[in-house]
This record gives C-alpha cells, structure tokens and sequence, in this order.
C-alpha cells in the first residue's frame, strides 16, 4: 500500500478503473448460467443473439448497474458525512439513514400501495431526512455538541427503534416478505424502470458533491478556517446534507436498508490518495461501485443456486472494519 500511495495519481486512476472494469467483467460472467465473454459484448451493445445474452441484458446488466450505482452513491455519502462531522465512524447505514428510509419505505407500501416506483423513491427521501434528524438531534442535545461517541450511539439506537417500527407495521398489515425483501439488501429483481429513476438522482447528486468538494475538504480540518475563508459554512452543510440524503434515499429505494458501505469505502480511498476530498469523493465513487460489484457476486455465488442476502456479505466484511477503525482511534487503514 505504501508503494501505490508513492505512485502519481493518474497511475492510482489507471489502477483503479482497471480494477472497476475487472469487477464488473467477474459480476457479469460468473453465475448460475455459464456466460462467454461473446455473450456478454451482446449485451452491452444490445445486439442480442443468444439466450444467454438476453439473459445478461435483461437479468443480470440492470442489477450490476444497480450495484454500481448504490455502491457509489453510499461511498460518496459516508465520505461526506465522515468530513462533515469529522467523525470516522459516521456512516449511512449506523446513523440512520438507512433505516429512516426502510420505515418509510414500509409504511408506504402499507397505506400507499399503488404509489409506484417514483412513490417509494420519495418516501426513501423523506425516511433518510427523519432518520439523520432524529439522529443530530438527539446527539447534539447535550450540551456541547454532539462527539463522535454521543452520534455513533444515538445512530445505534435510533437505528433499532425505526427498525423495530418497520417490522412492526409489516407484522400488521401482513406485509413481512415484501418488506424483507428491502431490509436484506439484496438487489434480486433490479429492473430497467427502477434504475430510469435511481440512477439519475445518485449521478446529480454526486455532481453537486464534487462542485461542493473544496468546500468540504476545509470543512473537515476546521469549521473556524472555513469561516474566515469567507466560506457559507451554514448554507454548506445544508446543501451537503441534502446530498447525503438523496444519495442514500436513493440507495436504499433500489437495495434496501444496507450498512457500512459508507464506513468502508472513505477509509480505504484515504489511505490511497490522502485527504483532500476534491480527489476523495471520485475515487471513492470507483471503488465504491467495484466492492458492490464484488459483494453482489459473492452473495450469488457462494451458496448457488441459492442466493444469499448481499446485506449478509457486506456486513461480514463491514463489522470486522469497524472493529479495526474503532481500534485505531479512528486512523486511517495503512
């Protein structure tokens, strides 16, 4: 690791995208059906001639593209939140964002049946608002301000209450399976017209993050520096939060309620490339989308033909980088 962190950042972007394309070519071609690399050029360019290749086009493209997409949008979240709060253990999923959208997105489907796909996506929205708000509110109540300790336990407890909440409501309106179906964070069934409606939220709001990217790299050394540079620092952290919300309201409406992605992912892009955010949060777009390419691959494989809760993969590997953040004090991996 210390030789690639030595290397020139356009040799680290070579590295990483050769990385991203590997992942997405191993996504693609292994599985329960034996794929050629003929049939999945068909896909991607949509000449299908085989059944294999409409099997790739049909099935398996949108859910790689949904892993790209919420892998990128829960990194470039968790990278904001850990700079915005300056705290490295902040992370969509164990600050409650994640579970905020899953309890809406439950209730809607309870009392909003017809809604629609564009329903469940702004319910998602809605539930990560309710979920980051109850979250600061609680932790910054004492006086103070709220510490990185204080917010990562409100965020475990408010994550427990919304998660109780949702499978509450759907023990009572019978509605378990479909709800289940979120909360393992699986992307088995993503279709073309849900991406039509994910994927250009995450892609806009991770370009609004990256216009935003200066900003919050002096934001996460100093709030007092950022003032005296003149910077809006309120009008910064409004913007950035609304950000954080769309990326992760728009993650969890296509995967479900999923964690540590955004933990994960802004560590190990730190130690690559440091910490100026303006090369942080586009990198941790690449890598991002590979590990979710990876995780979903594994859920599929390991146990096939049965699948197993990408949820499940992700947080074997989340958990034991928690623990060994949380044993550093909070440094970045070396």
């Amino acid at each position: 690791m210390q030789y690639v962190r030595r290397l020139p950042l356009s040799i680290k972007w070579v590295l990483f995208l050769v990385i991203f394309v590997a992942s997405f070519v191993v996504s693609m071609v292994y599985g329960a059906a034996d794929i050629h690399l003929r049939d999945l050029w068909q896909a991607l360019t949509m000449s299908v001639e085989t059944e294999k290749a409409l099997i790739l086009y049909e099935l398996r493209l949108p859910r790689e593209i949904g892993a790209i997409f919420v892998g990128a949008g829960l990194a470039v979240a968790g990278a904001i939140m850990q700079g915005l709060t300056r705290n490295p253990l902040a992370d969509p999923g164990l600050l409650g964002l994640t579970a905020g959208a899953n309890l809406a997105l439950t209730i809607a489907l309870a009392f909003l049946p017809s809604a629609g796909y564009l329903g469940l996506l702004i319910a998602s929205f809605i539930g990560a608002a309710l979920g980051a708000t109850l979250v600061f509110g609680i932790a910054s109540a004492k006086k103070g301000g709220f510490s990185p300790f204080r917010i990562v336990l409100a965020g475990a407890a408010i994550t427990a209450f919304l998660t109780a909440i949702a499978e509450a409501i759907g023990l009572y309106f019978q509605l378990s399976k479909d709800v289940s179906m979120w909360t393992a964070g699986g992307l088995i069934g993503t279709a073309w017209a849900q991406l039509q409606w994910v994927v250009p939220v995450i892609v806009i709001a991770s370009v609004l993050a990256f216009v935003l990217s200066r900003q919050l790299t002096i934001l996460s050394l100093d709030e007092e520096v950022a003032i005296g540079l003149g910077q809006k620092v309120g009008r910064t952290k409004a913007l950035l939060f609304v950000i954080i919300i769309l990326l992760t309201g728009g993650s969890v409406a296509l995967v479900g309620n999923l964690t540590f992605v955004g933990l994960m992912i802004p560590h190990m892009v730190r130690a690559f490339v440091g910490t100026d955010y303006r090369v942080i949060l586009p990198v941790s777009v690449v890598f991002g989308a590979s590990f979710m390419l990876l995780a979903d691959t594994i859920a599929r494989t390991i146990n096939a033909p049965f699948e197993t809760p990408v949820s499940a993969i992700v947080g074997v590997f989340g958990l034991c980088f928690f623990l060994i953040v949380v044993k550093k004090g909070g440094k970045e991996i070396a």
